[in-house]
């Protein structure tokens, strides 16, 4: 089962993923929380680094799709969130996110805020994907 990457032809083709994506009928919705960038000690890993822990991240991401039966290419959508005012640290976390899905550049949002949960966290990547 496998999940259709739509492009808009109206729009820009200058951006690195899919406008919109299309679950087959009858299949089932996987909905992440929030994969944040803490090891299996519960620690934050790579303090004051957005590429270090986007990379701890998508791991993270990857062990809760597996949990679920899902894969990073099943992915229906992603939500990146970087704790940061500077666009430069928004794109450093969204080349490691881009890089790990490879071919499979599903629509996403990539936002700046404020904080998020965890002291010294900086990235955040939430999803949803499809299995049969």
């Amino acid at each position: 089962m496998s999940v259709e990457l739509i492009r808009a032809s109206r729009l820009t083709d200058a951006v690195p993923y899919a406008y919109a994506s299309v679950v087959p009928a009858g299949a089932r919705l996987v909905h992440t929380a929030g994969a944040c960038p803490i090891d299996e000690h519960d620690r934050v890993v790579a303090p004051g680094d957005v590429a270090g822990q986007a990379r701890q991240v998508m791991d993270n991401l990857e062990v809760a799709l597996q949990a679920a039966g899902a894969a990073l290419t099943d992915v229906v959508r992603t939500t990146v969130y970087v704790a940061s005012t500077d666009q430069a640290d928004l794109v450093t976390a969204w080349n490691v996110v881009r890089a790990r899905f490879g071919d499979h550049d599903a629509p996403s949002t990539l936002l700046g805020v404020t904080v998020l949960g965890y002291r010294g966290q900086l990235v955040e990547v939430d999803a949803v994907a499809v299995v049969p």
